[in-house]
């Protein structure tokens, strides 16, 4: 299965936040799109990713404070990316040996979406289930 399908069914909605904005916003932003990630977006380019990750890390590193505190200061610069036409096992292996929980797929420079690893672990049960039931359609059908 390629991250284009997964995109496809999963949707291409962006949410993002530009690097000047403040974590305070990000966090808000997250908690109330129950979302994991912001993706950072200077003059519609791809600069930076902003996870939870990056968040408590800046929460540990300040003594629990985030006020004043702006994306570019804690966000992931220049983050790998992948392309749609990728096999998703290729993904998976990327994101666990990088420990990424979201990737964004970016194709003629363009992102075109983020997948997270639960779209990914999402995507690969479907596909199971789906090829269960095929295995299961052709013994039940199969000559004896």
């Amino acid at each position: 299965m390629h991250l284009r399908e997964i995109l496809r069914i999963k949707g291409s909605l962006l949410i993002t936040i530009a690097p000047d904005g403040m974590v305070s916003d990000a966090v808000s932003i997250m908690s109330e799109k129950d979302i994991g990630s912001l993706v950072v977006m200077s003059q519609g380019i791809l600069v930076g990713m902003l996870t939870f990750r990056e968040v408590l890390q800046a929460l540990h590193r300040s003594k629990g404070s985030i006020q004043g505190m702006r994306v570019d200061s804690i966000m992931v610069k220049n983050p790998r990316t992948i392309a749609p036409n990728v096999e998703v096992d290729e993904l998976r292996s990327v994101m666990l040996e990088h420990h990424i929980r979201y990737m964004p797929v970016v194709e003629d420079a363009a992102l075109i979406g983020v997948l997270s690893f639960h779209d990914v672990a999402k995507a690969v049960l479907e596909e199971q289930a789906f090829e269960n039931r095929m295995l299961k359609g052709y013994i039940k059908d199969s000559p004896t």
